[in-house]
């Protein structure tokens, strides 16, 4: 018991601090510059989406002010079976030119209408953009001038959540998005990031993967595939889109993720053969040691439980007893400062991952849209 409770601690610790201190240690010996150089390639912008007709016309409103040639990009609106009138309010907003709708009439879930949106896109480079996400002006020209350099072959932009004081786990989930964007920006300069943001994430089409339609997390299964077939996948911080804090929260949205993680485990498979060394110490240390944490959570809580006998194992046990404590504390009540609040959300996500294994295990893993 003792050795299954130091080493549920330890991979706890590891997963979401031994990890970052690992990347800024590895920060000190390397560090892969990428060649950028303004350029104006053609460019098709895919937003998928289902029943977004709240904010389908302001998301096209939103394109149409990107700073880039009117010429060289390409305005996608593929709409998955949409019933609320997406495609109606689409199509009042484009021109039916350079902005076009996809009205696929059946509703099959996002990868489907990605993969299908890409074989119609006419552009060298495919941006997909979430129909809630709004871009700023100059985040297409920062993108794409990262695929000067021959070696990327994919590029995420930043995700950042906005107010985030009016969502009830506002606080909590900037904080967390902060924590991924230094995580991602690390490996992006040693080597690769292994997952974008399906807000703004950017792909050469001739590399695009098409993945199974049955493929849960799009934006961490396409950036991998392209690493696994020997290109690079970088992260581009001035390349922005914003999201409110509201349109990220939801236990099943975090069920979804964990089916998704569970899923993606296996594309472990072309990190190996041949062996792509900092990408697969990204995947085990950020993917499969982050999937891991909740089940060594309940490890830690039983391991501890047999071990009270013994006075250091008892002062541990009430510490964990408090810091559950206070996440219950904070399910009830809006704590304040937000830090105390952190127990919730930090509980929240790994009850919803567990529950989303459980689903998964019981094979209940669906792709369609909600």
């Amino acid at each position: 018991m003792e050795t299954i409770f130091y080493l549920s601690g330890a991979m706890i610790l590891y997963a979401y601090i031994g990890y970052p201190l690992a990347l800024l240690a590895l920060r000190l010996f390397i560090f892969r510059p990428v060649n950028k150089i303004a350029c104006e390639p053609a460019v098709t912008l895919i937003v998928p989406a289902y029943n977004e007709a709240g904010v389908i016309a302001a998301k096209i409103n939103n394109v149409a002010r990107l700073d880039y040639p009117a010429d060289k990009l390409e305005v996608l609106i593929a709409s998955d079976g949409s019933t609320d009138g997406t495609v109606r309010v689409a199509e009042e907003s484009c021109d039916g030119q350079q902005f076009r709708v996809l009205p696929f009439a059946q509703n099959r879930g996002k990868m489907a209408v990605l993969n299908d949106a890409v074989r119609a896109a006419r552009g060298e480079i495919v941006l997909l953009s979430d129909a809630s996400a709004m871009m700023t002006p100059g985040s297409l020209r920062e993108i794409v001038s990262n695929f000067s350099d021959s070696e990327v072959g994919a590029v995420s932009g930043m995700y950042r959540i906005v107010k985030s004081a009016s969502g009830l786990l506002g606080k909590q989930e900037g904080f967390y998005w902060k924590y991924e964007t230094f995580l991602k920006s690390q490996e992006s300069a040693l080597s690769s990031v292994l997952g974008g943001h399906g807000q703004i994430l950017a792909v050469r089409k001739s590399l695009y993967p098409y993945p199974s339609p049955e493929t849960i997390n799009d934006d961490y299964v396409i950036p991998l595939r392209i690493i696994a077939n020997g290109n690079r996948v970088v992260y581009e911080p001035r390349a922005i889109a914003f999201e409110e804090a509201s349109k990220m929260a939801g236990f099943q949205r975090r069920v979804r993720i964990m089916a998704g993680n569970l899923q993606q485990l296996k594309e472990i498979k072309g990190l190996l053969l041949p062996p792509r060394i900092l990408p697969l110490f990204f995947f085990l240390s950020h993917k499969a040691a982050r999937t891991a944490a909740p089940f060594f959570m309940l490890s830690l809580i039983v391991s501890n439980a047999f071990l009270l006998q013994m006075h250091a194992y008892r002062l541990f046990g009430l510490s964990q007893l408090a810091f559950y404590a206070l996440a219950l504390v904070g399910l009830q009540w809006d704590l304040r400062p937000h830090v105390l609040r952190l127990p919730y959300y930090f509980c929240f996500v790994n009850v919803a991952y567990l529950w989303g294994a459980y689903r998964s295990m019981q094979g209940i893993s669906k792709v369609g849209w909600k």
